[in-house]
């Protein structure tokens, strides 16, 4: 029954879709885009690729985060207060939500904490097991970046069984920087991405591996520890630790040809970055960065790099406000195929980056007309692009081609 209903959404989605882009420059200066339309019917946009619509597939979502797609083509939706939404998307936009699951987490949703990504077990049609990352409330105010699994249940109601299999150290008192994504490596290890809490007085933890603290970590489904970790055998060093030197990701990807791990992060004022973290490497913060404080003094040395820190594959000044990320490997959009997309909460809208290897050859702004805080970017089943806008009445878009 499921997958009738799956088939049958997927043809009205191609019989009726919606999105909007951008046409850009290359990587040295991306231009903008050119829209029409709007209404019922979405708005539609010409990029430098196709043709394309943006509709919307649900609405009156409050601060969305994260989004994950099951077997059957619902959604899995967090929002930032602390509750996850199962989502139809075969109905009215307004209509599309179900009620909060039971069984999520107890979040700290102050400042840029709260409930925060979502992912799916790889074996998730055996075991139904969803993995949720959020800022777990301590002792004294304190917190830190959180992840929790638990089984969906039959009716879609709720998480059972729901625990805790990781917890960053330390917990401290900010409201700030806890990333973060979840990327399955492909191997049945979870990638987890963790800000480094923003505050001076903390955020040199990046560069300390005693501290989970700006760090991209690598665990087991179950928490444990795999043992080819780079830092398993390294005295004082927390063993979850991938690569470090960072300073807030919120935007993570495998990539489909070479299974590496891809990220984006915000930089402070300018130095947005991609990175693709290798395991045991340095990327530098907050010793070097291509921005500046926000009050205009430098970062650390004032340097943009340094010996035996890695350089990013793509930054941006002005910063995008970098959050959410996708491969695009359907044929839906032939041209797309192979780039990288990064969502804009500061530029309002995506970024299209095309790729040889791990070098940006060009770039493309698209959506920049709807003026939409772009917090996640999912590939869909369809073959479309779906997009979380970070609004109080925030919603899912669904970008896709014209016809």
């Amino acid at each position: 029954m499921r997958t009738a209903r799956f088939a049958a959404w997927i043809q009205l989605a191609m019989m009726a879709t919606a999105a909007t882009a951008c046409a850009g420059t290359g990587a040295a200066g991306p231009g903008t885009s050119t829209g029409a339309g709007g209404g019922a019917g979405g708005q539609v946009f010409q990029t430098e690729k196709a043709t394309v619509r943006v509709t919307t597939v649900a609405g009156g979502l409050e601060r969305p985060w994260g989004l994950a797609f099951l077997p059957d083509g619902r959604m899995l939706v967090t929002e930032k207060k602390g509750t996850l939404r199962l989502v139809t998307p075969d109905g009215a936009p307004d209509r599309a939500k179900s009620e909060p699951l039971q069984g999520v987490p107890r979040v700290d949703a102050r400042g840029q904490g709260g409930l925060l990504d979502v992912a799916l077990d790889p074996d998730f049609a055996r075991n139904r097991l969803v993995y949720l990352s959020y800022a777990e409330p301590g002792e004294d105010g304190r917190n830190s970046t959180a992840v929790a699994r638990g089984a969906l249940s039959a009716d879609g109601r709720a998480l059972t069984g729901t625990k805790v299999i990781f917890s960053q150290k330390p917990k401290l008192p900010s409201t700030l920087h806890f990333g973060s994504r979840l990327v399955f490596d492909g191997r049945g290890n979870l990638f987890i991405t963790l800000g480094e809490r923003s505050k001076d007085e903390f955020r040199g933890q990046a560069q300390d591996l005693g501290s989970h603290l700006g760090k991209v970590i690598r665990i087991r489904t179950d928490g444990s520890v795999p043992p080819d970790n780079p830092f398993v055998n390294q005295r004082g060093a927390r063993p979850e630790i991938w690569s470090y030197g960072h300073r807030n990701s919120q935007g993570a990807a495998l990539h489909p040809q070479t299974g590496a791990l891809w990220m984006n992060e915000h930089g402070p004022k300018g130095g947005d970055e991609v990175n693709v973290p290798q395991p045991g490497k340095n990327y530098g913060w907050p010793v070097v960065s291509y921005g500046v404080n926000y009050d205009g003094t430098p970062v650390g040395t004032g340097k943009q790099s340094a010996s035996g820190m890695e350089e990013p594959v793509q930054h941006w000044t002005p910063v995008i406000g970098a959050s959410g990320m996708a491969f695009y490997t359907a044929d839906a959009v032939p041209g797309w195929k192979g780039s990288l997309f990064n969502g804009g909460l500061v530029s309002r809208g995506l970024v299209r980056l095309e790729l040889d290897g791990t070098r940006v050859v060009r770039e493309e702004r698209l959506l920049g007309e709807m003026g939409k805080r772009v917090r996640d970017v999912r590939q869909g089943p369809d073959g479309a692009l779906y997009l979380l806008t970070d609004e109080a009445d925030g919603a899912i878009l669904r970008v896709a081609p014209q016809g």
